[in-house]
Parts: structure tokens; C-alpha cells; sequence
């Protein structure tokens, strides 16, 4: 039997233990991640003040994360994995080789995130656990969610001696099917907990992602420059946005490569900086207009633009856009997901 040297924090509903795993590298920087959702639940580290800080959004007590009040009609998705197809699939269908698949459609009409149950609410198998790297794997049967093929995805967590932290995702299928995999991490990167509204971000993306009035992609990019979705220089989220609404978009990046910086925010108060790294073509920004009022990490209070989340991913909806990348996975590839959220 695999031995864990971690903390089994919760029991399942369907008897899984669920456990919180602790990655820690030489400059004491501290991941938790729960094999509940594949959840990065913390993620402290030393600011430039001397000061242990945790960046990301999350509870305390890992059992929260099941409790049926989070599920609300605004359930946030607080650092979970998702799956098996992030953001909207549009009126939840897609065509596959002939036939017409129709999946649940969590968020009428529409699905959200993979559906009801999607790999955010899936206990995950524990496969490896090291000092600074963590192995999780599930199996979604055929059907999970209206998707066809059993799909089987492995993400493994590693965190560097450089305060980087990669997730790699793999899948694959018996059948064709649909994947497009993303993580779902809230960062405020703030030392007091207020909002994300003095983040200065930057993008590299010269087109987002036109969004139909159910947020879902249309097909069509718009360029950036000269609107309020232009980050090609870092700028405060508040400068020229819509208080409203904030910003909940997709931006193609510009010479998508794992080596080069997709995305990046910082404040000055604490003197951290993330910088996103991805093998992806998409971010998906979004500044957590939807966040419902919560008690989190040690009291603090959430509600809306208390995160923001850097979604990277193959384009939303690409399922039903000829024009957007193929994300139709076949028996015998192989789903290869890479990004890297550095923190300086």
C-alpha cells in the first residue's frame, strides 16, 4: 500500500479518504494541495518584507470544499482542476465524427466546467508523493457527463527551488472525445486580503475572444488595442474597466510557447510578483466579479474581486469553432497540458 507522509483531513461521502499534501522546497515555500478537486487549497511563501504570505484563495478546513451551501449558484471553483472541457461548451453539444454529443448542461443551456459532477468534485487517486511533487490520477467512465470514452487523466504537481509551480496534465481515451483542461486558482497577492482592484496585470495577447451574452465564444477574435482589454502593458485591473462586470475574457497569447510569459500581476505592498507560463493557447482572465460572500483562510471574507484567476487552456467552445484549434482527442494521442505559475 502507498504510504503519504501528509495529513488525511477528510472522508468522502462515498468513503474515499481525501488528504492534504504539503510540497515544500529549500526556501520554505509551501504548497497544499488536496486530492479532493486536485485543489491547491495554499500557497505561502516569503514576500520581499520578510513576511510568510498566502497567495491563492481557499478554506482552512478542506472539508469545507464539500459542503452543499459552497455549491451555490455561484460556486467559485476555489483552486480546483477542470474538467473533462473548461469554460462553456455552447448548448451543451458539440458535433463528433458524424453524430451529435450531448452533455449535461449544468448552466442552461450551456455546460460549464465539465458538468455537475466534473473533476473538481472527483476524489483523486494518489499515485506519488514527494518532498516537492505530487501525482494525482482519475478515471472518468464513458458517458461521465454526457462526454463519450473513459477517459483517464494524470496531473502532477512539482514545486522548484525557484518558487515555481508546474502542473502537467496528461489524458487519454478509448474514444474520441472532448478534453480541454484547465486549473481554476483565485491569487491576491495583497498582504492585508483586500481586492485585486490595485493589481497591476499584463497580458500578452493582442486578441481576446468575442463572447456572446451567455459568455460563450462566437468564432470571432477583436483586437485589443484601443479597448479596456489591452494588457500588452502591465495596468491597475481598475484603470478603464466596466466596475460592473470586471474582466471575465479569453486572450489568445502571442507566440504561445512554455518559455515565454503568457501572463503576470503584482502589487507593490509585499513586492510579489506572478508570472504564468503555459504550453496553452488561451488565458482566461477573470477577476471574480462572480465570487459569492465566503469565510475563508483564517476569517478572511471573499465576495466579489477578492481573486483573480489566469485559466490557461485551448479556446472555449473550440468544440463547436472550426476556426479555433482542434480539441477532439483520439484513441492512442495523448492530452499534454504544461504551466507554470512563477512567483518573484
Amino acid at each position: 500500500m502507498l504510504q503519504f507522509n501528509n495529513e488525511r483531513v477528510a472522508t468522502h461521502t462515498n468513503g474515499e479518504d481525501i488528504y492534504l499534501f504539503k510540497l515544500t522546497n529549500s526556501k520554505n515555500t509551501q504548497v497544499g494541495i488536496t486530492n479532493y478537486g486536485a485543489i491547491i487549497q495554499s500557497f505561502i511563501i516569503k514576500n520581499k518584507e520578510g513576511q510568510l504570505q498566502d497567495i491563492v484563495l481557499g478554506f482552512d478546513d478542506v472539508a469545507r470544499y464539500m459542503d452543499s451551501d459552497y455549491y451555490s449558484k455561484d460556486y467559485p471553483y476555489l483552486g480546483a482542476i477542470i474538467g473533462r472541457y473548461g469554460n462553456r461548451i455552447g448548448h451543451a453539444q458539440f458535433p463528433l465524427h458524424g453524430q451529435t454529443v450531448k452533455v449535461s448542461p449544468n448552466f442552461n443551456p450551456h455546460q460549464l466546467h465539465g458538468g455537475y459532477s466534473g473533476f473538481d468534485k472527483k476524489v483523486w487517486k494518489t499515485v506519488l508523493y514527494e518532498t516537492t511533487r505530487l501525482v494525482l490520477e482519475h478515471i472518468s467512465p464513458d458517458g461521465d457527463e454526457g462526454f463519450p470514452g473513459t477517459l483517464t487523466t494524470t496531473i502532477e504537481f512539482v514545486l522548484s527551488d525557484n518558487n515555481e509551480l508546474t502542473h502537467t496534465i496528461t489524458a487519454t481515451t478509448d474514444k474520441a472525445t472532448a478534453v480541454n483542461i484547465t486549473h481554476h486558482s483565485y491569487f491576491n497577492l495583497n498582504t492585508d486580503g483586500s481586492d485585486i482592484t490595485n493589481h497591476q496585470v499584463f497580458i500578452n495577447s493582442d486578441n481576446y475572444l468575442e463572447q456572446d451574452s451567455g459568455f460563450v465564444t462566437t468564432g470571432n477574435l477583436v483586437p485589443v488595442a484601443n479597448t479596456t482589454h489591452d494588457f500588452t502593458a502591465f495596468k491597475k485591473v481598475s484603470a478603464n474597466w466596466d466596475a460592473e462586470s470586471g474582466y471575465d475574457q479569453t486572450f489568445v497569447v502571442n507566440n504561445q510557447n512554455i518559455n515565454t510569459l503568457a501572463a503576470a500581476t503584482y502589487v507593490t505592498e509585499g513586492g510579489l510578483q506572478l508570472q504564468v507560463y503555459t504550453n496553452q493557447p488561451t488565458v482566461h482572465f477573470y477577476t471574480g466579479r462572480w465570487i459569492p460572500n465566503l469565510t475563508g483562510k483564517n476569517g478572511t471574507q471573499y465576495g466579489p474581486y477578492t481573486g483573480l484567476c489566469f485559466e490557461t487552456q485551448v479556446h472555449p467552445n473550440a468544440v463547436n469553432q472550426p476556426s479555433f484549434p482542434n480539441t477532439i482527442l483520439e484513441p492512442g494521442q495523448q492530452y499534454h497540458h504544461q504551466t507554470v505559475y512563477k512567483i518573484v
